[in-house]
């Protein structure tokens, strides 16, 4: 906790370790660790998971689409996207028991919509994922064995993988720019929590190893970051076909152009989506290396890495992930 406390400014509450799994996560965790367990899915649910900076927020946008605008012409489309498609364990993030988001925060503004009789101390996001209309399309960062056992026996689930190197350079960026974890150690030391499973939301390689080992299950389909980046076409037909949507080749070409990273930032942006004017941005991280939507690049991890770094994630990446049968592909 002491370099913890040195490196990390956004956890003011502290930290908890599950076991098993040595899961680290903010200490608001166990104000809502029953309610996700016990959250209860619907058939006609997908769920997107991935640890963090996998491409959830990418993956997401593409299922929604997929299944309610594939016409691009869905009323709710430039709606903020959290609140038509929430980020299930969001709250334990942003949880403040002395105070809410300002009135004019879109996150508040969607659960007062979608909410209008509920509490929003009892969780902006949780309270909004049971809220919103089938079929309902949900984000989450939590791993299968902190989510109800029935999830899969009752819902599709996406999983998104990307290569350890480049998910350390863009989860650092994030972990900087962002308030809620708010990091000021060096990059090493990034890598070094990274390798010893202190991350939040860690450790990374029993995130992946949980969702390979269920990788037959027919409600579950893995991609791979790299391959959506790659081929987005291909990748779309797939889903396609595992989210039993039934697009038409040219639907399919045209949320792959509206979901294209350009696009996405162009949308958020004529939105008013600008991180220097939220609280929860570092305004000087944003300026000098840029926001939310940075480069959103398969390979970004080369030019970083020192030939020591690169070894010692390696040496962890052999160990940890080559096991039990998973190959990362590594960017051009």
């Amino acid at each position: 906790m002491e370099r913890q406390n040195q490196d990390w400014k956004g956890y003011p509450n502290g930290l908890v370790r599950l076991t098993p799994g040595r899961w680290v996560f903010p200490k608001n965790y166990k104000y809502f660790a029953d309610r996700i367990y016990k959250f209860q899915p619907r058939k006609t649910d997908v769920f997107v998971m991935t640890y963090p900076k996998c491409g959830t927020t990418w993956t997401q946008e593409i299922v929604w689409t997929m299944r309610n605008g594939p016409d691009l012409n869905h009323p709710q489309a430039m709606e903020f996207l959290l609140t038509r498609s929430p980020f299930l364990d969001m709250d334990m993030l942003l949880h403040k028991p002395k105070g809410l988001p300002p009135l004019n925060d879109p996150l508040l503004k969607g659960f007062l919509k979608l909410c209008p009789f509920k509490n929003p101390f009892n969780g902006l996001m949780l309270q909004m994922s049971e809220a919103i209309p089938d079929p309902r399309t949900i984000k989450t960062h939590l791993p299968f064995s902190l989510l109800t056992p029935s999830l899969l026996d009752t819902a599709k689930v996406v999983y998104v993988a990307r290569n350890p190197k480049d998910v350390i350079v863009s989860y650092h960026h994030h972990c900087r720019m962002n308030r809620v974890h708010d990091f000021v150690g060096s990059f090493e030391d990034f890598v070094q929590y990274f390798v010893d499973d202190d991350l939040v939301y860690g450790p990374y390689w029993l995130h992946v190893k949980e969702a390979w080992e269920k990788r037959d299950h027919p409600n579950l389909h893995i991609l791979f970051y790299e391959d959506l980046k790659a081929n987005p076409s291909e990748e779309l037909r797939k889903l396609n076909t595992f989210l039993e949507t039934n697009l038409t080749e040219a639907q399919l070409e045209g949320i792959v152009k509206y979901t294209s990273f350009n696009e996405m930032k162009a949308r958020a942006k004529a939105a008013g989506f600008n991180e220097e004017n939220f609280d929860l941005f570092n305004a000087d991280v944003v300026r000098k290396d840029g926001g939310f939507f940075r480069k959103g690049e398969s390979g970004d991890w080369k030019g970083r890495f020192t030939p020591e770094l690169e070894a010692k994630v390696d040496k962890w990446t052999q160990k940890n992930m080559t096991s039990f049968g998973i190959d990362f592909k590594y960017g051009v």
